[in-house]
């Protein structure tokens, strides 16, 4: 081996070693810090990276064979070694330059492996510009959500002021490289397509909130928008004095504000803004994101007093510790209207919160979300509107303006603006399901809610939500023992059908019982019973649950305890309180009892809810079986005979 090492000092390859590895590092750092300026794909600097390293033997083996001499470069002369031995220094110099550049490979791609940590951290800084941007009331800004589909299109300015309503477009590019951050911008006439302003920044990461405080100024005098006292003290406030928890808070933002908020992406949303609050006790923002997210989870899945209490506290910390934190009011809002029900208390933050917001989509949506429930709905679809104008290719926004058009019987209009939501985000399960279920509603066609579902992927399913839909749409067509087999197939035992946990021996009762088998239907029941009395335990307050326990209790011939759930869920939440779920929760009573007997009080319900906005469909009336007790009734049919004609 002494002589292995021997000859390669001989040889001077070290020398051509170090020289090579100095020569590389350059220009790796080069590359890291022209191509994203110049707008060059990763891929590109991954090649520019493999390259080097292949390099690296290939240039071992020419320092060995041939040396730099002042007549030139000249065959290294050889000493008297045997053959033998010269091909084991050969071959162990070949290994080690493969050793060395393996190793060099893996420590360099897994540096940067982080790329999607990078991608959060600019998204990050994106979002925090727009967000400063947006409290200044003389500028109508969209938020990132909206123009996150135009990042990888080679779309003109024109192009995306048309589409999104503006008439400049600031864009660049973010890197972020160890303790260095690199931010280059540039502010495009989008009517024009001609470049405004332009600027650099090459600051440490601790200057990063310096960079967006001077871009927001920048801009706002540069667009001579006129920045308030107020307005300029919110820009200029700095979050966080910790890298760490901005970048914990960042990746649960980007987490929560994806278009399908599922319950697995919330719970990951929950954990990183935890992170960041204990990171940074006094980040009063991380505080704000984490009560939002608490809000909607006690919202949609999981109303427990446990959850409303870490919901109540993390707002309330968010107060305590910026009390002018528009973003805080939000979340106080949200923690009234969902938690507490209050809607005039949830109102009064979104006021305080909108002040300081102009531009905030959210603070629309909120409005408009609570005058729904109040029955506004006019109110509520303005308010809709003017938050998807300032956030127009926002999904969610979108499907919610669309559930309004529906529940008012618009299906033309909600039909349009589920597509603007497919354009907008073509993953998105929520807008496929959508579009999907509009068409059963209005028209019993299968065929676009069948199209949509065969362009999900196999083996997505989050919270089991396309494995519900399947049966839904399977049950519709009355093909039981198909609906069976999908549900069994399912590994898990229980469904999130908004806050009411459905467990999956309560649909098999259910489709039993539609078959005509009442003895493995009651099994069935029989099995969801205990499962639905300990969700109910957990939430007694929730009418969901009250409708689930009431359906099993209906399928055991438990006549009067079904009736007191249906009953119980309706008080809990009447349409006089929530014109939106309220008369889904009274069309869930009326099916009680056609299933137990009490026709006639299931069709008066019935024959309200079909005038009743949100209330039921004639073609979900032809086709539910749910509706099946009632199916001979003369009346029945007098009904749908009625409104088929409205």
């Amino acid at each position: 081996m002494s002589a292995f090492f021997d000859e390669v000092k001989r040889r001077k390859v070290y020398r051509v070693a170090a020289a090579y590895i100095i020569a590389a590092g350059g220009a790796i750092q080069l590359a890291s810090a022209s191509f994203p300026a110049w707008e060059l794909p990763n891929w590109a600097l991954r090649l520019v990276i493999v390259l080097l390293l292949l390099g690296f033997p290939i240039a071992l083996i020419l320092a060995w064979a041939y040396d730099i001499t002042a007549q030139g470069i000249r065959a290294t002369p050889s000493v008297a070694t045997p053959k033998a031995h010269r091909r084991r220094n050969i071959i162990m110099l070949v290994a080690t330059g493969v050793v060395i550049s393996a190793a060099a490979g893996f420590f360099l791609f897994e540096n940067r492996s982080d790329e999607k940590e990078n991608a959060y951290f600019a998204d990050g800084i994106q979002d925090d510009v727009l967000t400063n941007l947006s409290k200044i009331g003389d500028l109508k800004v969209i938020s990132r959500t909206s123009v996150m589909p135009y990042r990888d299109k080679a779309s003109s300015a024109r192009e995306i002021g048309k589409a999104l309503g503006v008439s400049t477009i600031l864009e660049g590019s973010v890197r972020r490289i160890g303790n260095r951050v690199r931010v280059n911008v540039q502010l495009i006439n989008a009517d024009t397509d001609e470049h405004m302003w332009a600027e650099d920044y090459d600051r440490d990461l601790t200057d990063v909130f310096a960079i967006q405080t001077d871009l927001a100024q920048k801009i706002a005098r540069e667009l001579q928008a006129k920045l308030s006292p107020t307005e300029k003290a919110q820009i200029e406030r700095k979050p966080t004095e910790n890298s760490e928890a901005y970048l914990a808070f960042m990746q649960g933002h980007e987490m929560f504000y994806r278009p399908d908020k599922f319950r697995s992406n919330a719970e990951k949303a929950e954990q990183l803004f935890e992170k960041a609050t204990k990171l940074d006790p006094n980040f009063a923002d991380a505080f704000a994101g984490l009560a939002w997210v608490e809000d909607w989870m006690y919202h949609t899945f999981d109303p427990t007093a446990a959850r409303k209490e870490k919901a109540r506290a993390a707002a309330n910390e968010a107060i305590r510790l910026r009390p002018d934190l528009p973003e805080a009011h939000l979340a106080l809002g949200f923690y009234h209207y969902y938690c507490e029900r209050n809607y005039q208390a949830a109102l009064n933050e979104f006021a305080i919160a909108k002040r300081s917001l102009p531009n905030s989509a959210e603070v629309y949506m909120a409005v408009g979300s609570i005058e729904r429930r109040q029955g506004k709905w006019d109110e509520s679809t303005a308010n809709f509107e003017r938050a998807t104008a300032l956030s127009p290719k926002d999904a969610f926004l979108l499907e919610n303006l669309a559930d309004n058009y529906r529940a008012n019987k618009n299906f033309e209009e909600a039909d349009k603006l589920y597509d603007r939501a497919i354009e907008a985000a073509p993953n998105s399960l929520g807008a496929l399901a959508g579009k999907g279920k509009l068409a059963v509603e209005l028209k019993g066609d299968f065929a676009e809610i069948e199209k949509q579902l065969a362009q999900v992927p196999p083996g997505v399913d989050p919270d089991g939500q396309v494995t519900s839909v399947r049966v839904w749409l399977l049950m519709l067509q009355r093909k039981f023992p198909e609906a069976l087999a999908v549900l069994t197939e399912l590994p898990q035992g229980v469904f999130y059908d908004s806050t009411a946990p459905v467990p999956k021996a309560s649909l098999q009762g259910m489709l039993y019982l539609f078959e005509g088998d009442k003895a493995k239907a009651q099994a069935a029941f029989r099995r969801a019973l205990p499962v639905a009395e300990q969700s109910l335990r957990e939430s007694p307050d929730d009418a969901g649950r009250h409708i689930q326990l009431g359906f099993i209790l209906t399928g055991l011939n438990r006549k009067q305890e079904a009736l007191a759930e249906g009953q119980r869920a309706v008080e809990l939440k009447p349409e006089s309180a929530d014109a939106l779920d309220g008369p889904q929760v009274a069309a869930a009573l009326a099916q009680i009892y056609a299933w137990v007997g009490e026709k006639d009080q299931a069709l008066r319900l019935v024959d309200r809810l079909l005038e009743t906005p949100n209330g039921i469909t004639v073609p979900m009336l032809k086709l539910d079986p749910m509706w099946d007790p009632l199916r001979n009734d003369p009346r029945f049919q007098a009904l749908i005979d009625k409104y088929a004609k409205i």
